[in-house]
């Protein structure tokens, strides 16, 4: 049956192998290669230093991608850990880049794919990390620097991250349900598919008097190579479940 899929937050790094493993294994699987198109909403990487990273992990990657392209579309939008990757890789990896924020059709449904960060808007400091992050000033300054140098400043925000995140609430860091709403309607859907927080799950709310949903993709790290299968055969659209791949 057609089907379209969505993954986020596998978080692949040379100290990952076995998520690598995972992740191999699921875009050889016949889920993929019979699949319309595969989504990836943010943070396939846990952190991506540029496209010019000369690593035989960035390669191993670039090169899994490629040849899935050959057969399944692939659609790639940036999460906070990844926001560096660029056209050139993209272009290598068959990857084509979506926007911060894209709504595609499926059956004539029209579907708002975010990462999910830009919902969280409950935390403050958060939100003006990312700004500073996604700017064009900070992607050039970081992008100047060494590969050496950028490793160890990647390796510098994710220990600030981690140590900031010890310190908030679960709360804090979860979607912002006005937001949620704001940006739904701001586009006009009943259906939003992001990451981001992983906290997988579909969520049923009331919007503009009219049922509609959210659903939240899985971490890899956590829940295993889940992937969201979208069924598009039918006439309708389907959400056929958040699983895990054998």
């Amino acid at each position: 049956m057609p089907h379209i899929l969505f993954i986020s937050d596998l978080h692949l790094s040379p100290n990952t192998p076995v998520l690598q493993q995972q992740f191999q294994q699921f875009l050889s699987s016949d889920t993929v290669r019979n699949a319309d198109a595969l989504y990836i909403l943010g943070d396939l990487f846990d952190a991506w230093i540029g496209d010019d990273d000369p690593s035989a992990f960035a390669s191993q990657v670039r090169d899994l991608l490629r040849q899935t392209g050959r057969h399944t579309r692939l659609f790639f939008q940036h999460g906070n850990r990844d926001f560096l990757l660029g056209e050139d890789f993209a272009r290598a990896a068959n990857l084509t880049l979506l926007p911060e924020e894209q709504v595609i059709k499926i059956v004539g449904e029209p579907v708002l794919l975010l990462h999910g960060d830009q919902l969280c808007t409950d935390d403050k400091d958060y939100q003006q990390a990312r700004k500073l992050f996604r700017s064009p000033e900070f992607r050039a300054q970081t992008l100047a620097m060494s590969i050496p140098q950028r490793i160890e400043k990647a390796a510098e925000i994710r220990r600030i991250s981690g140590e900031a995140i010890a310190m908030k609430s679960a709360a804090i860091m979860d979607v912002n349900q006005q937001a949620v709403e704001t940006m739904m309607l701001k586009h006009g859907v009943k259906r939003l598919i992001h990451g981001h927080t992983h906290r997988p799950s579909i969520h049923a709310l009331a919007l503009d008097g009219e049922r509609a949903e959210r659903i939240v993709l899985a971490d890899w790290r956590i829940q295993g190579s889940s992937t969201l299968q979208v069924d598009t055969g039918s006439g309708k659209t389907r959400v056929e479940s958040i699983k895990t791949m054998a």
